[in-house]
C-alpha cells in the first residue's frame, strides 16, 4: 500500500467504503468541514494495517467504523480532549460499530488516531489533545 501524509492522497487512491457522502454530512454539522472526508478514508484505509493497534486477521471492514466514529465524534466533542470524553465514547462503541467485529478495546486506537488527525489539521486545534 502507498504511504500517504496527512491531507495528501497517494497516488492510485480512491475512494473507499460507501459513507463519504455521511461523513461529510457529520462534518458540516459538527463544524469539521475543513476536513475532506475522502482523503480521511483513503490515508486511514492505506494505512490501517501498519497502526500499532492493528490486529492480524482484521479487515478494513472492521476499522473503518472506529475511524468514522472518531470523525464524527470529535465534531461533537470539538474542544474537549479525547481523554475527557472517552467513556462516553466508549458506551456508545456499541451503536456505533454497525458492522465491525472490533471491541472497544481494540476500536479504541482507531477511533483516537481518527480524532487527532481531524485535530491536527484544524487550525487552532493542534496538541489540544496533547499536555
Amino acid at each position: 500500500m502507498g504511504e500517504t501524509r496527512k491531507g495528501q492522497r497517494s497516488a492510485g487512491a480512491k475512494d473507499v467504503g460507501g459513507a463519504s457522502q455521511s461523513l461529510a454530512a457529520k462534518s458540516r454539522l459538527a463544524g469539521v468541514h475543513a476536513i475532506d472526508p475522502v482523503d480521511y478514508r483513503n490515508f486511514f484505509h492505506n494505512t490501517f494495517q501498519n497502526a500499532s493497534y492493528y490486529s492480524t486477521g482484521r479487515e478494513w471492514s472492521d476499522y473503518e467504523p472506529a475511524y468514522d466514529y472518531g470523525y464524527a465524534s470529535f465534531g461533537q466533542y470539538r474542544g474537549q480532549r479525547f481523554e475527557d470524553v472517552e467513556d462516553i465514547l466508549e458506551r456508545r462503541w456499541d451503536a456505533h460499530r454497525i458492522h465491525s467485529r472490533l471491541t472497544w478495546s481494540e476500536a479504541k486506537g482507531a477511533v483516537r488516531d481518527g480524532w487527532l488527525q481531524i485535530e491536527h489539521a484544524l487550525p487552532g486545534e493542534v496538541d489540544r489533545d496533547r499536555r
